[in-house]
């Protein structure tokens, strides 16, 4: 039999950590606005090394984004983790904007009462799988209890995703009294857990569940977006802080033209782009995505420019439900008119579904 090893107290405590940080920025963010306005030449970027963050791949490789603001300012992107680290940078004033997803980004509007950030556009919707381990049988509630699962980070999109299935199953995580337990950590980490089989599964991002399969012998157990209507849920949005937005609104209309194009772009040269996003990966993981993982995992999510307000809402219920947020609204939010902007100015006229 199989012993399960405990999973190192340096990367849970880590993780830990991070989320602590986040909770607690709520608490200050008012006195950070007076700091969180960047010099007057420059714009930092936040972003991750995910398939689901293409717009930010390529628009940093082709230069779109430094086209669009000019030369006389400057940007500086900044590469994150998970979503959680990205909105606690947002309201610490160490980043202006971010590509992050919906989670941490409910998180931190409803920590701040609202005056901290605002979504400014969507991204990319699906792509996000959950991956058993090909020799773990999981096809009734039983099957589950006392399985060992992951997500990339307390509070990210993944884990409210993961915590929500197991619960709509009747199945309780340890700190709640029950046995399945859910540990935060690195996608990286994940993957070597699983080749370990210290992991049962994982609800990951792409292409980390196409890794998991490829690499790894994992199985699909669901594709996330057989569980929404229509198949269609936020994954990625592009989110601007609230000072940022009242300080400098002509480069935040520039930063969406960008990402408005960009979008268009990736939709319309979709080999080229997988091929920039594959190089850009690369840059920063040192290895290139197998053909074969990048092609399975670019087909489960899609280029939108749509938020998706509906799966904001059902995000943010969720949130509540497993005791992450207590109360609020989502009530402003959303910021689109830089976007309506955007688009009155691109002709021909895109539809609701894409850019």
């Amino acid at each position: 039999m199989n012993r399960r090893k405990p999973i190192g107290r340096n990367a849970v405590s880590g993780a830990l950590s991070s989320i602590v940080l986040f909770l607690l920025a709520g608490s200050f963010v008012a006195g950070c606005q007076s700091k969180s306005s960047a010099p007057k030449s420059e714009v930092r970027l936040g972003y991750f090394a995910n398939v689901t963050h293409m717009q930010a791949l390529v628009g940093l490789a082709k230069g779109e984004f430094r086209r669009h603001l000019g030369a006389d300012v400057t940007l500086t992107p900044k590469l994150f983790s998970a979503g959680p680290a990205a909105i606690e940078a947002l309201l610490a004033g160490e980043i202006d904007l971010a590509y992050t997803g919906p989670s941490p980004t409910i998180n931190g509007f409803i920590r701040s009462e609202g005056k901290a950030l605002r979504v400014i556009a969507g991204a990319t919707q699906g792509g996000a799988v959950f991956v058993r381990r090909s020799d773990v049988v999981l096809k009734t509630q039983g099957d589950f209890a006392g399985k060992r699962f992951a997500s990339p980070q307390i509070g990210n999109t993944q884990d409210i995703s993961l915590r929500t299935y197991l619960g709509q199953m009747g199945l309780a995580t340890k700190e709640r009294g029950g046995s399945v337990e859910v540990l935060p950590l690195a996608n990286a980490d994940i993957l070597a857990l699983f080749l370990r089989k210290e992991l049962d599964g994982a609800w990951v991002p792409e292409p980390w569940g196409s890794i998991l399969v490829h690499r790894a012998n994992g199985v699909v157990l669901v594709d996330e977006r057989d569980l929404w209507p229509n198949g269609k849920f936020a994954t990625t949005l592009l989110v601007a802080s609230r000072s940022f937005l009242e300080s400098r609104p002509e480069w935040v209309q520039r930063v969406v033209e960008a990402h408005l194009e960009l979008s268009q772009w990736i939709q319309e040269h979709r080999g080229e782009a997988r091929e920039i996003v594959n190089q850009e990966i690369a840059r920063y993981t040192r290895r290139r995505i197998d053909e074969a993982i990048l092609t399975e995992a670019l087909s489960r999510l899609e280029v939108t420019v749509d938020p998706l307000e509906s799966s904001l809402e059902t995000f943010f219920e969720r949130a509540k439900a497993l005791g992450y947020l207590r109360g609020g609204s989502l009530k402003g939010m959303l910021d689109l008119r830089y976007l309506e902007q955007a688009r009155s100015s691109r002709q021909p006229a895109t539809g609701s579904s894409g850019p």
